[in-house]
């Protein structure tokens, strides 16, 4: 199979040259091994799925992995892959490296992050660098450049839109297949058939490996009820009673393994941005499923499930889920900082707002249709110009099925979806 490029490669060479360890956090399968193991040159990997070395490890991690950094050749790093499966590493590798002070030494791996832990973290402070993966954006999987959509936003978007790269060409159908693929390396180029039973098996492991190191479980079939709650209430708001009315578990419950579950990657829960003084703007969280095509499979839906006239809402809330994702999987290749956030103010509502210091904000509806009219733009105009936005510097977004760059007024535009995966290699940030 042909190994994909990740946007995360020149960040993590990047890091080697600062940083004495590297951590790569992101869920199981998003391809951290691969970007490591045939990506990166390593001096030795370590991968702590075998029981073996991991015995062995556990027993005297000190002394294994100070024999090994004393092996290295040509300042290249150990990779420790799986390292979630052995937290207490962290004592061993601080002697180490505090030892040896040059960059680079090590890199770890793992589907949960080993340094959310106080005691873990407070043992490496100011020496590890931590980088999260996620599965492949449609940018890596069309092998274009990471999309730079809200860095063109902080400049403002009206009028010229020669600035913009131009969109990719798609059908609806393009869309639907990249929807229901998902973006995990391995599972993506499978037949339907396949695919959705290797999703169904890929929760199973979520559910009896990963989750054990960072949450007591002591109702695996409630977790795994409680994943397909999720996925077929995707980009909606996060309505916890309801999901225990439906389980049959606690609050504390069903809270515990929603945070188990933001940690591992799985979901994310998308915070309510609320103005100064905005005391009736929900603040409840959206939730959002963090691949696609995970998502379509526990709800048991292949590309024939969006034909049209299929249910729009069902198509809406996938489409809003995946181009959140596709914006968050942008955050850390561009220039400025952004935040992500939903608002929702009765009867308005913006799906996505991001924000950026110096009052920056750029808002996004997303639409699953190949037209777009004013009307569409109504809320984010209302919010920039009269609403708790109107003090910031902002531009509004739809993102829709269509194919054109379309201006709807000073910093409102229709976008295409292909804008995700049509900015080329080497265009200057």
């Amino acid at each position: 199979m042909d190994t994909i490029p990740r946007h995360l490669a020149d960040t993590l060479a990047a890091a080697l040259r600062t940083s004495r360890v590297i951590n790569i956090v992101g869920p199981r399968q998003s391809g951290k091994t691969t970007l490591v193991r045939d990506l990166i040159p390593t001096s030795y990997f370590l991968d702590l799925d075998d029981e073996s070395l991991l015995a062995s490890l556990a027993l005297d991690s000190y002394g294994l992995l100070d024999s090994l950094a004393k092996k290295v050749e040509a300042d290249l790093p150990i990779a420790i892959d799986e390292v979630q499966r052995l937290p207490q590493i962290t004592l061993a590798l601080k002697r180490i490296v505090d030892r040896n002070r040059h960059p680079g030494q090590f890199i770890l791996t793992g589907s949960s992050n080993i340094f959310s832990a106080s005691k873990a973290l407070d043992s490496l402070a100011g020496r590890v660098s931590t980088l999260t993966l996620r599965p492949l954006s449609a940018a890596e999987i069309m092998r274009a450049a990471p999309c730079r959509l809200l860095d063109m936003a902080a400049d403002g978007v009206a009028p010229d839109l020669k600035r913009f790269p131009t969109p990719a060409k798609f059908q609806r159908a393009d869309v639907i297949d990249v929807l229901v693929r998902g973006g995990f390396p391995e599972i993506r180029p499978l037949n339907d058939r396949d695919r959705i039973a290797r999703y169904h098996s890929y929760i199973n492991s979520i559910v009896e490996r990963d989750i054990a190191p960072i949450a007591a479980i002591r109702r695996p079939d409630t977790l795994r009820r409680l994943i397909n709650q999720l996925a077929h209430r995707t980009a909606e708001e996060l309505n916890v009673s309801s999901l225990c009315a439906a389980l049959g578990a606690h609050k504390g419950t069903v809270d515990t393994y929603i945070d188990a579950l933001t940690r591992l990657g799985i979901v994310h829960r998308l915070g309510a941005w609320t103005a100064s003084g905005a005391r009736k703007e929900v603040r409840t969280p959206k939730l959002h499923f963090m691949d696609s095509g995970c998502a379509t499979a526990l709800r048991g839906e292949d590309a024939a499930s969006f034909d049209l006239g299929a249910d729009p809402i069902a198509l809406g809330h996938v489409l809003e889920s995946f181009v959140f994702c596709e914006l968050e999987k942008s955050l850390p290749f561009l220039n400025r900082h952004w935040e992500l956030y939903h608002w929702r103010f009765a009867p308005r509502e913006i799906d996505i707002v991001a924000q950026a210091p110096g009052k920056t904000l750029a808002l996004f509806e997303i639409k699953a249709s190949t037209s777009v009219s004013a009307d569409d733009f109504r809320h984010m105009d209302w919010f920039l110009k009269n609403g708790p936005g109107k003090s910031c510097k902002g531009s509004g977004f739809v993102i829709y099925l269509g194919d054109q760059l379309l201006s709807f007024g000073s910093n409102l535009l229709a976008v295409p979806l292909s804008i995700f995966w049509s900015f080329p290699h080497g265009q200057p940030s």
